[in-house]
Parts: C-alpha cells; sequence; structure tokens
C-alpha cells in the first residue's frame, strides 16, 4: 500500500491542492494510493488563525482526494517554517505507514532544491557566523538566513535569489532538511512538484474573501471565489457557512485584542515565545502611540496594521506569531520541543479508516481521534500535556472568532466521509 504524505495549511483548500494530490498518485502510479495530509490545527504559519476551522478544512479535503487528514498542533503550525516543516515531517513518519511525501516548489529544480538541502547545515561555525554578521547589518532573519544559506553552499551556479524568497521553494527546503534529520535511512521516497502559475495562490483568495467584508453573502463569495477552489471545496465552505457553522474571523477586532493585552501586562513578557529581541517593549511603545484612525476596524485583510507595524527588525509574521504566543501562553520552552507527542486524526474517509487502523499497530505515538482521548494521557506525558493544552488554548482563540463555543474543541469529532 502506498501512503502519499503531505504538510499543508489548506487556508483554505484551493485548486493547487488538488493539483498536488493528483499528480502525486500519478507519480507513483498507483489512483488508489492513501493520500495523508497534515494541516494546521487552529492558527497558520503566518501567526493568525485559519480563514476556515480545520473541521470545514478537513471535509474541503477529504472530499478532493485526501483520505486521512491528520492535526498539526499550533506550537508547530504557528511558527517559522523550519519548525513548521519539522513538525510536519516529524508527524508523519511517527505514523510508520508513510511511503512517499509529496512537496510542491515554485523556483529552482529538484536537483538544485536537494544540493541546497544536503550543503546546508544551519548548525555549522560558518552558517551561523555568516547569520550572525548579516542580522547584525540589520537585515531580517529571513533575510540573513537567505544570505547565509548562499555563502555556505558551493559548486552551485544558479542564481538562488529567486529560489531563497520564494515561500514554496524554502518550504521544499525545510522539508527536505527536516527528512535529513528523521528518515537518515531514506526509506521514504520524496516527490517534489513544481507548482501551477497559473492557479491562484491561497494569499490571492484569502484577499478576495476580505473584500467579501463584513457581509460575507454566499452569493459575492461565490462570485469572487469560483474557479480558485475545486467546486467540492467550495460547497464545503460555503455549506457549512450558510447552515451557520462559523463565521468568518474578524482578524482587526483579534489583533486590537491581543495588543491591548499585551499593553496591560504587567512586567516583561519576553519569555512569552518569539517576543524576545524587544519585541514587547516594541509593541507597547506601538500601542501607545496609536492614534484614532491607525487601525480601523475595516482593516479585514490588516493593511493597515502591517505597514503601520511592520519594520525591517520584526516582520509581520513574526509579530503576528508572538502575539499568537502570547495569547495562547505559548512560552520559549515549548517551542524547544521538535517533535509532536502524539497523532490527532481530524477526518477520514473509508480508505481512510482501514489505514488508520494500520496506523494504530505500526506507531509509536498516542493516537488521539477525540479529545476525551488526551485527557488520560496528560497526566503520565509531560509533553503531550503542554502541547494538547496550548493547542485547546489557541482553538479556543480561534473558535470565538468563528462564532463558536470557545470550548468547541472539547466535543469536536474527526470528520468522517
Amino acid at each position: 500500500m502506498r501512503v502519499i504524505g503531505i504538510v499543508a495549511e489548506f487556508n483554505p483548500f484551493h485548486n493547487g491542492h488538488e493539483n498536488l494530490i493528483s499528480r502525486a498518485r500519478e507519480i507513483v502510479n498507483d489512483p488508489r494510493a492513501i493520500v495523508m495530509p497534515v494541516i494546521s490545527e487552529s492558527f497558520v504559519q503566518r501567526g493568525l488563525p485559519a480563514v476556515l476551522p480545520s473541521d470545514v478544512r478537513t471535509k474541503q479535503a477529504l472530499r478532493c482526494g485526501a483520505d486521512v487528514v491528520l492535526g498539526l498542533p499550533f506550537t508547530y503550525s504557528c511558527a517559522p517554517s523550519a519548525r513548521f516543516a519539522l513538525g510536519g515531517i516529524a508527524t508523519l513518519i511517527a505514523t510508520g505507514v508513510i511511503t512517499d511525501i509529496a512537496f510542491g516548489y515554485d523556483a529552482g529544480t529538484p536537483e538544485l532544491l536537494r544540493s541546497l538541502a544536503e550543503q546546508t547545515d544551519e548548525n555549522s561555525p560558518e552558517f551561523k557566523e555568516h547569520l550572525k554578521n548579516s542580522l547584525s547589518e540589520g537585515n531580517s532573519y529571513p533575510a540573513a538566513r537567505a544570505s547565509a544559506i548562499k555563502a555556505c553552499v558551493k559548486d552551485i551556479s544558479s542564481d538562488l535569489d529567486e529560489v531563497l524568497s520564494s515561500p514554496n521553494s524554502i518550504l521544499a527546503l525545510e522539508y527536505l532538511a527536516a527528512l535529513k534529520k528523521i528518515d537518515k535511512q531514506h526509506r521514504v521516497n520524496v516527490i517534489m512538484i513544481p507548482r501551477d502559475q497559473s492557479l491562484k495562490s491561497a494569499t490571492s483568495i484569502r484577499k478576495a474573501m476580505a473584500c467579501c467584508a463584513p457581509a460575507y453573502s454566499q452569493a459575492q463569495l461565490f462570485e469572487a471565489l469560483k474557479g480558485t477552489m475545486p467546486d467540492k471545496s467550495l460547497a464545503a465552505m460555503l455549506g457549512c457557512y450558510s447552515e451557520g457553522g462559523f463565521a468568518f474571523p474578524d482578524y482587526a477586532a483579534y489583533i486590537r485584542r491581543a495588543l491591548l493585552h499585551l499593553a496591560g501586562a504587567q512586567g516583561q513578557v519576553s519569555g512569552s515565545a518569539y517576543m524576545g529581541d524587544d519585541l514587547d517593549g516594541y509593541l507597547k511603545n506601538l500601542v501607545s502611540d496609536l492614534r484614532p484612525g491607525d487601525l480601523p476596524s475595516d482593516n479585514f485583510d490588516l493593511e493597515a496594521f502591517s505597514k503601520k507595524a511592520d519594520t525591517k527588525r520584526f516582520t509581520k509574521t513574526r509579530i503576528f506569531r508572538a502575539l499568537a504566543s502570547f495569547e495562547a501562553g505559548q512560552d520559549n520552552d515549548l517551542v524547544k520541543l521538535n517533535h509532536p507527542p502524539y497523532i490527532r486524526v481530524l477526518g477520514f474517509n473509508r480508505e481512510g479508516r482501514y489505514c488508520l487502523k494500520i496506523i494504530g499497530k505500526c506507531t509509536k505515538l498516542p493516537v488521539i481521534s477525540n479529545p476525551s482521548d488526551a485527557l488520560e494521557l496528560c497526566s503520565s506525558n509531560a509533553d503531550l500535556k503542554k502541547v494538547f493544552e496550548l493547542e485547546i488554548r489557541a482553538s479556543a482563540i480561534a473558535n470565538d472568532l468563528y462564532g463558536r463555543d470557545m470550548a468547541y474543541a472539547w466535543t469536536a469529532r474527526p470528520v468522517m466521509l
């Protein structure tokens, strides 16, 4: 049985995701291959709650080719690309059934990406020195990291600027780096698929959705999104929305509330994850300098906030992740935990149910389908307790934005198709 793993956000599930699934099955020459994505649960990599709840995104994926959908906990999903990739790859490998891992790239070639990943050692003294020097010159961390990679690689004549500035190619490098750490015996086959540039990206789709705020009428959403997502994906979203299953998140309200909580915090909060380098002081000063109109309530795509807060030293994603960690209660110690301590099942179909039975026999990690499953495990597994409770707190924040009960996560069950 071929089982193809994918690390994703599906924020939301669009045509590019459907293409990745179908192309992966074509490449392994098995139309019945099981496809198992691990997706962000409550928050996504850019540091904000997902535009749709995890159960809606799971339903989209299952209707469009996936067989089993696993959850990536907050501490790995709301994180820089290296941690996001490591958490996702570690989860897939830990199932014990993965034969292939598929991901896309938008610049370079598979050979170039493999060579870059093989030559890049971020723990080497040379890399750390180049990174330190670039940061001291005032470059942002992503820019400094790209500069350090370019300085350390050898015998590569290609222009690396495009590769190291392309989000999907950067993630591809991180997936390869994670596999190098975890799959040391190269048991998993790697499938790299070039992104179809004619397909709309998740970013452009979210912008189109923001233009429909605050009414979000079904007709308006349909007109804005038709052709950008598979029909079944769009139908799953609109169907759940029309039934009152969720509300689209008001990111402007969330950011204003998070900033107020931070401004009112007593003492230093630098112990909160990603809040170091005096970011907490910067944000508190930003709040004290706000004037009427700086953060308008109709700033649904957060462009106004980004222009106000984004600096060369602190990128907006770093700020969003720090605020999310502060709100959810994630400290610096938790981000030192490299491997997820459990496998969370978000949904499955008939073929996926059979695969889950095999996972139950192969994995060494506890498999959590219902939140109650975790309660008895928390008393004997300290890491599981920390990661799971953090996810519950993050889910409470997200569910409040979705117009759901804050305790909704405790009643959530896997989606079954």
